[in-house]
């Protein structure tokens, strides 16, 4: 680093400095001030469309019980908002509506419609586990499994494991629904399940 020996020689090298480089730092300040701004514009614009996209799902969940209204309101939510996970939890609203009214095609749409977007956060696993339990009441228990093999989120794994197995037990494969009990069994949240305890022992005596 240089050293001044006078104050004069300090002024003249700051006059030299901003001579050189005066103009880039002062654009360059003129634009971070810039980039500042648009950042806090773009923030208070994303905060006020999720705060939107908050006041409509609550609006939507008045009709949570009732399937044909909530599709609609389904609709005109997916047309006004970008917001995965309240589309998710929507279409997962819909989908339990849909099944109490004994209606699982609908269910079944509205399952898939949340797997197609992705939301993640959890609510893909939710949504294909329950996805995969509507396919077996439809009769489509291959189809169920398959579906279940998508879900690899060890958070998961003891009621993936289970319901495996009901459903090999759906098609009379005895030897796997074994397994797949014991591998749920093994799970440290699940080793004192007495639901479970009672199926593994039901093919075990069986």
């Amino acid at each position: 680093m240089e050293i001044y020996s006078s104050e004069e020689q300090q002024v003249e090298a700051i006059k030299r400095f901003w001579s050189e480089y005066g103009t880039p730092i002062i654009i360059g300040a003129v634009v971070g001030l810039g980039g500042l701004y648009g950042w806090n514009f773009y923030s208070d614009h994303k905060s006020g469309l999720a705060e939107n996209a908050s006041d409509a799902y609550s609006a939507a969940m008045v009709n949570k019980t009732d399937p044909a209204t909530l599709a609609g309101d389904i609709a005109k939510f997916d047309k006004d908002h970008d917001q995965k996970g309240y589309q998710a939890m929507l279409q997962l609203t819909l989908a339990k509506a849909a099944i109490d009214a004994n209606d699982l095609e609908k269910a079944e749409t509205a399952l898939k419609a949340v797997l197609t977007e992705k939301p993640g956060q959890g609510l893909e696993e939710v949504a294909t586990m329950r996805l995969a339990r509507v396919q077996a009441e439809l009769g489509k228990t291959s189809e169920a499994l398959t579906t279940l093999s998508q879900v690899t989120s060890d958070s998961f794994a003891a009621q993936r494991d289970e319901l495996k197995g009901d459903l090999f037990v759906r098609q009379g494969d005895l030897a796997q629904a074994k397994d797949a009990y014991e591998a749920a069994m093994g799970s440290g949240e699940n080793a004192a399940n007495p639901v479970l305890k009672m199926k593994l022992d039901n093919l075990t005596q069986a």
